[in-house]
């Protein structure tokens, strides 16, 4: 199996949040919110609760516009076909809301787990359980891993930033995805570039050398 982040990893330099409001026109505002939280003044659910409050009127439309005019990196759904035709898995776990990220799933992505909102535009409240954190990456891993019937050293991550380092410490083997040295250094190989296949083949070398030691 194989697990991707998003923001910063598939979505290259960028994050959904960043996308969705250069679309929506609140840049300055959001740029606000990721300095409260960066300064520890709002934590994962009380960024999604300000974000929730602050697109209001987000539209399906708009959401998509964002998502197809994102920075993605090349190559996603050849390597989720490549997967696929493996008899393998891949899923997308982010922090992200998820009516930003299921649009993966067009992309052949087999699984997208992702922050729980409403469906724009919010015509309900947001559910602070639904929201993840770094460490929800590790427990709904864990839930597939369990689901396929998979050991350990037959799941591969991919990420950018310290919200996947609770992964990477639990995984033996990780990919770096454009990560600085912090993340860099906890993987066990990194990957700088624009392309998910090179990206990817660095992940199949390290589930093909537990084959061969296993």
């Amino acid at each position: 199996m194989h697990v991707f982040d998003m923001d910063g990893t598939l979505l290259a330099g960028s994050t959904a949040n960043l996308q969705l409001a250069a679309r929506h026109g609140t840049g300055t505002e959001l740029a606000a919110l990721e300095a409260e939280f960066s300064a520890g003044r709002l934590d994962t659910r009380g960024f999604a609760a300000a974000v929730h409050a602050l697109w209001h009127d987000l539209t399906p439309e708009l959401v998509a516009e964002a998502f197809h005019g994102a920075p993605w990196l090349t190559g996603i759904a050849e390597v989720c076909a490549d997967i696929r035709e493996r008899g393998e898995h891949s899923a997308v776990i982010t922090m992200s809301p998820d009516f930003f990220a299921r649009h993966l799933l067009d992309l052949g992505l087999d699984e997208v787990v992702a922050s729980r909102f409403p469906a724009p535009p919010f015509a309900g409240p947001l559910d602070p359980d639904g929201i993840l954190t770094p460490d929800s990456k590790v427990a709904v891993t864990e839930e597939l891993r369990a689901r396929h019937g998979l050991p350990l050293d037959r799941v591969v991550a991919y990420g950018d930033s310290m919200s996947d380092a609770p992964l990477f410490r639990h995984l033996p083997w990780t990919v770096a995805v454009n990560a600085d040295h912090h993340l860099a250094d906890l993987a066990t190989v990194s990957y700088r570039g624009g392309d998910l296949a090179a990206a990817y083949a660095l992940g199949r070398d390290l589930v093909n050398t537990g084959d061969r030691t296993g």
